[in-house]
């Protein structure tokens, strides 16, 4: 299951396709996907953005920040969604993907062998065979100093290595990316519910909002029909080469949500929204996507019509292969099938349609508890404790990311506050999920103290 997971985690962030307009309004769409992060200070004077008739492109001018909103939980806020940021980037820079993603360049026999023969359709063919798993989104191979093959688009955080032959001798160099633009922007957008920028020296790249062709600061200020942004930034670079700066703005009065009596309190509050938009956005724009799949599959279709548990099994199977981790089907009040993993949670429901008439009600979900689990962990540095039937007189403690020793009983862990375990400090806070196919889940989400 997680490693489907990881491959959904590869394609949807990392290669978002559709027009930037598109995936612009399915970013929106999914509201509880953004908050807002990062973004730019305008230095010096009175400098504007473009005002140009795009959805991407926003209108501003320096404006000194309300008293409503201290300096200190701004700068707190901020520097907290920048560690989120920042830690999303580096998936691009060192992690399972990158990992993923050197395997496969490396054992390639189609690629080796196409540039052992010099072959450059055949490299290129190749290439193209390994974007199409999801696990890097640009391949440019080198020999000496021309470029002998190259697929992809603009991208962040360049890969290097050196591609050897069947004998083990260096045949190529290679530059890859696991970050396309897009996709960096629409999963950083995803949890941080802010508009998220791109620059390279003065030009916006990757479909992100213009900025002025004026000097920008790192941090800073500004305001925008009316709307006054708080934001920070942090420098990256892009593929295959150069240096690129990551910008997010926040509206103030969404920092004023986050803030806390403290810094621990508003680091707190921050990351626990951060994880809601974690749980929530596996409910939103990816899951109705994978809703029209299954709805579309003719096999499924039949097979519920006919009302073949054993069809309708099979047809689950071939699903499963994407992002889907569960499937469950019922005619009237019978269950028809159910197939996938134990400990699913976030599930969305629609009735299942053939010529116009409902044949059945589909529950599915795209995310299991480990991959809720590593998400947390890679993307904000959380732990977590999972606990079905939190109601009962025994709630049970279904995923733990504490570690080996036995994990805590729900009733040991404080809904909210500070919390010791095996010699380390949390804060904890609580998200209030749903089981699959229904009922409450009990997330206690841990925040290391101190964060990072």
């Amino acid at each position: 299951m997680f490693k489907d997971v990881e491959r959904r985690l590869a394609v949807a962030r990392s290669s978002a396709g559709g027009s930037n307009g598109a995936r612009r309004r399915r970013a929106r769409a999914a509201g509880a996907l953004a908050l807002a992060l990062v973004a730019v200070c305008l230095a010096g004077c009175g400098a504007t953005l473009d005002d140009k008739p795009s959805a991407h492109v926003v209108a501003a001018t320096l404006a000194p920040p309300p008293v409503s909103v201290s300096s200190a939980c701004s700068a707190t806020a901020l520097s907290t969604l920048s560690v989120v940021l920042q830690r999303i980037y580096h998936e691009g820079v060192e992690s399972e993907r990158t990992a993923s993603a050197r395997y496969l360049i490396a054992n390639s026999t189609a690629l080796r062998s196409a540039v052992e023969a010099n072959d450059e359709a055949g490299a290129r063919s190749a290439l193209h065979a390994l974007l199409a798993t999801g696990h890097l989104t640009d391949v440019t191979i080198m020999r000496g100093s021309r470029t002998f093959a190259k697929v992809g688009g603009p991208a962040l955080a360049p890969l290097q290595g050196t591609l050897l032959g069947a004998d083990g001798q260096p045949i190529a160099t290679y530059t890859a990316s696991v970050w396309a633009d897009n996709g960096f922007l629409l999963e950083s957008e995803g949890v941080t519910q802010g508009l998220v920028v791109l620059r390279s020296g003065t030009r916006s790249i990757g479909g992100s909002p213009s900025l002025p062709a004026s000097a920008v600061a790192d941090e800073g200020t500004l305001t925008h029909a009316g709307v006054i942004y708080r934001y920070t930034s942090f420098p990256a670079v892009a593929y295959p080469s150069g240096a690129v700066r990551v910008y997010a703005l926040v509206p103030l009065r969404a920092i004023a949500r986050l803030c806390g009596r403290t810094a621990q309190e508003t680091t707190v509050n921050t990351l626990e929204r951060v994880a809601e938009l974690i749980y929530e956005g596996e409910m939103g724009p990816t899951a109705a996507a994978q809703m029209r799949r299954v709805e579309r599959n003719q096999a499924f279709v039949q097979a519920v019509a006919r009302r073949e548990p054993e069809a309708a099994r099979l047809a689950i199977d071939s699903l499963l292969t994407e992002h889907i981790v569960r499937i469950r089907v019922s005619v009237g009040s019978k269950l028809l099938s159910d197939v996938g993993g134990p400990y699913v949670l976030g599930p969305v429901h629609a009735p299942l349609r053939l010529h116009g008439h409902t044949i059945g009600d589909v529950e599915l979900s795209i995310q299991d508890d480990e991959g809720y689990l590593r998400l947390a962990r890679r993307l904000a540095g959380l732990d977590v404790l999972m606990y079905m039937n939190p109601d009962s007189s025994h709630p049970e403690l279904v995923k733990d990311s504490l570690g080996p020793l036995p994990g805590p009983s729900l009733a040991s862990v404080p809904v909210r506050g500070a919390f010791r375990y095996d010699g380390r400090s949390y804060q904890v806070f609580t998200v209030h999920a749903t089981a699959f196919p229904s009922g409450p889940l009990t997330i206690r989400v841990l925040v290391p103290t101190p964060y990072p």
